[in-house]
């Protein structure tokens, strides 16, 4: 009798045993082809062998949450028929929501107003439990707990008041420790931990997030003239049904945490602004995955500590912002992002340091009553020289500004310093140190520590020195006193000859003699800083004495010491040029201030490059400001409301200008045209700034249109046959403000905006 073989039977092969002679042919198969089948069989057995593991991995975890807690598995009651439900524990059977209150009333709690959490398809609900404060008030309904409920699968055809729910979810609500809210040197006895109940909810425009729904919680509470306004963040997750406390935050202004755009991002950030008094303290957190639980989202707030870029700029304007510095930083950060692209780690940090900049800007470009309140905001934005006129102005400011110094704990110190470290030779840093020094530890340690610097030079010494006399009274300062470095624009235009009697030399050594390939310009001045403000043409309150008039205009103008000021021209290949030339001479007529320049021939213009006039400015004067730009296609998804008025706006502008498109036509068009958006009107809000061109042949010259928020022209290049021209949008020095750069008919503007006219002027 034949053996009965222990092979593998081969696929395909016949249930049946086979006969004698079929069993010939199959040990005749080729070693290869069995050796293939061999390697299937192993594969298909592993699968079966790991499935089974994971099967029972997977039913042995249910079994266990069916013991322990079997309403983390009901969901499984969808996928099973009527007859094999999970039942839930007791006292978790499904209840209207009326019985739901019912028994809440029961335990002396009270149901908040429901909200919807998933829409309509899986149809939970998020429902708010109180209780009430005993000896209470005001706000006695205190928030102790959150609760989900899911609508049971047989209420989905009944109405809201009729269905039946089951509890998935509940979290405890305790409220916020009283240190936090008030701050440690509010709270009496550290050692008792109190806390200040949360008594609202609501719930975030879900518009706006990442998947889920999240949720303040908030609570208030009145100390010394503040209505503060505190609570957490709560978010949900619908995958999971669960509930997270994510964290806890207050305002000293009764305001809630927002959620904007802060780093560009398609996820909107969550802004909690902290600020107290003059020194900002905003926190933007950035939604991102838990680094435990990828399952979990959280809240990272963006950290300056360590700088996101590995160069020596870059660490800089971040040891300003650390210190509280924030526009320096921020203008430091700007020139650096046009040299080199940010990773996104950079960028998200120049945003941080630019909402603290918005803030510090705006409070110092407040007019304050206070002479101590002016110059401590000038301060903490940077202003020196600013800060340095306000204290020198009168005996009463003086006196205002030591006891500010005397009172400092450390915040001003800590500023000054940090700005000494970034730049050592800066003279108005230097004073603010030796002026404190002085008021604190005593005039000999101010001039010990003056002597100790290595980079001080005399004449430094000597303009420090004078402020140390006013500080004790021996000098009542005068504007002119303290000095500042030249800021002015103006407009050139080249001279073949000059009569000396018409000019006023600015100091003893002119002579108005060329060398050679030099060549002489007039500037007419449009503005320039006078030490304490920018003064714009006309120039009809400047009143120069009758004697030592040139030492009037050379301190006025910042031209003791540097006489020199930056022509800029286009080439004949289109690309800028710029020519250094020496101020020799002033001349004041009927408000117009023009001033005698010499410097070496300017290069020839092609013809078929867009004519624009030589531009005259010192170093310093101006920054340029560049926004990215977007287009308009761009712009209706970031913010449609806004895109949806630009249209219209722009086409009934066009109106006004010789050549007219169809509104057809420009709707077309429009989709690719780049667009900027920045504040130029100081309310937080940005404006929109369109730039395009006209079709006239070689000639084209660009214009501009700017639009408000809510979709008014401010400025307009679109006139018929209007010269004016917006050439540069560019920050002030000093007063840290915006202004438009406009080449007129003859001349160049600097225009800012009137909050009383609601214009540029």
């Amino acid at each position: 009798m034949a053996q009965k073989s222990h092979q593998p039977r081969p696929r395909g092969a016949k249930i049946n045993q086979p006969r004698a002679g079929s069993i010939a042919k199959i040990t005749k198969t080729s070693p290869k082809r069995e050796r293939r089948g061999s390697w299937l069989w192993s594969f298909f057995a592993l699968l079966v062998l790991f499935s089974s593991a994971g099967l029972i991995t997977a039913f042995g975890w249910i079994s266990i949450l069916l013991i322990f807690n079997p309403e983390q598995v009901i969901w499984l009651n969808k996928f099973l028929p009527t007859w094999a439900q999970i039942p839930l524990p007791q006292g978790q059977n499904p209840q209207t929501l009326q019985e739901i209150q019912v028994s809440l009333n029961a335990e002396k709690l009270i149901s908040g107003e429901t909200f919807a959490l998933d829409g309509e398809e899986n149809k939970s609900i998020l429902l708010p439990i109180f209780r009430t404060r005993p000896n209470c008030q005001s706000d006695c309904q205190e928030l102790v707990e959150l609760r989900v409920y899911k609508r049971s699968k047989n209420s989905d055809v009944q109405s809201q008041s009729t269905s039946e729910y089951y509890l998935v979810n509940q979290l405890p609500i305790v409220g916020l420790e009283e240190s936090f809210v008030k701050g440690v040197g509010e709270i009496e006895n550290l050692d008792a931990k109190v806390y200040l109940p949360v008594t609202e909810i609501g719930a975030f425009p879900a518009a706006t997030l990442l998947p889920g729904k999240w949720f303040y919680l908030q609570g208030k509470y009145s100390l010394t003239n503040q209505a503060i306004a505190y609570g957490q963040i709560i978010h949900y997750d619908p995958n999971q049904s669960n509930l997270r406390q994510i964290l806890a935050w207050k305002n000293l202004h009764g305001q809630l945490p927002q959620w904007q755009q802060v780093t560009g991002n398609a996820t909107k950030e969550l802004v909690i602004d902290q600020t107290a008094g003059l020194e900002p303290q905003i926190y933007v957190y950035q939604v991102k995955p838990s680094p435990i639980n990828n399952n979990f989202l959280q809240l990272e707030a963006i950290q300056i500590n360590t700088p996101a870029l590995n160069d020596s700029q870059y660490q800089k304007a971040l040891l300003l912002a650390r210190n509280g510095l924030w526009t320096p930083a921020f203008t430091w950060l700007k020139t650096i992002r046009k040299q080199r692209k940010f990773p996104a780690a950079a960028q998200a940090q120049m945003d941080l340091i630019r909402l603290h900049s918005q803030l510090t800007k705006t409070q110092a470009d407040q007019s304050w009553a206070s002479p101590s309140q002016q110059v401590l905001a000038d301060l903490i934005d940077g202003r020196w020289e600013k800060a340095l006129q306000v204290f020198s102005a009168s005996p009463q400011n003086t006196q205002e500004v030591v006891n500010l110094l005397k009172t400092d704990q450390g915040k001003l110190w800590k500023r000054t310093t940090a700005a000494l470290r970034v730049n050592p030779n800066k003279k108005e840093v230097l004073a603010w140190v030796a002026l404190m020094i002085a008021v604190q530890r005593g005039e000999n340690r101010a001039n010990s520590w003056l002597k100790g610097q290595p980079n001080i030079n005399q004449e430094t010494l000597a303009y420090i020195q004078d402020l140390l006399k006013i500080l004790k009274g021996e000098v009542i300062a005068t504007p002119a006193l303290i000095s500042h470095s030249s800021q002015i624009v103006g407009t050139v235009k080249p001279l073949t000859q000059i009569k000396n009697s018409q000019w006023l030399p600015v100091t003893n050594k002119t002579d108005f003699k060329l060398t050679n390939n030099q060549a002489w310009y007039q500037i007419e001045v449009s503005a320039f800083y006078d030490g304490r403000n920018w003064l714009s043409y006309p120039f009809t309150k400047l009143k120069p004495p009758k004697t030592q008039a040139s030492k009037f205009f050379r301190q006025i103008l910042g031209i003791e010491t540097d006489v020199n000021i930056e022509i800029v021209v286009r080439s004949a290949d289109n690309e800028q040029q710029i020519t250094t030339a020496n101020i020799q001479g002033v001349q004041l007529q009927g408000g117009v201030l023009y001033l005698l320049a010499v410097g070496s021939k300017l290069p020839q213009v092609a013809s078929n490059v867009p004519s624009s006039k030589p531009l005259a400015l010192t170093t310093g004067a101006l920054t340029w400001v560049e926004p990215s730009p977007v287009t308009i296609q761009q712009l209706s998804q970031q913010n449609p409301q806004l895109a949806q008025i630009v249209l219209p706006t722009v086409w009934r502008t066009l109106q006004k200008s010789e050549e007219v498109p169809s509104f057809a036509e420009l709707q077309a068009q429009m989709g690719e045209w780049p667009v900027q958006l920045i504040d130029l009107t100081n309310d937080g809000q940005p404006e929109v700034v369109l730039t395009t061109q006209e079709n006239n042949g070689s000639q084209d010259l660009p214009q501009t249109l700017i639009l408000s928020g809510d979709g008014k022209v401010i400025y307009s290049d679109f006139a018929a046959k209007s010269q004016q021209r917006l050439k540069a949008i560019a920050q002030l020095a000093e007063e840290q403000s915006l202004a438009l750069l406009v080449e007129e008919a003859n001349k160049y503007s600097l225009k800012r905006w009137s909050q009383s006219k609601q214009g540029f002027e």
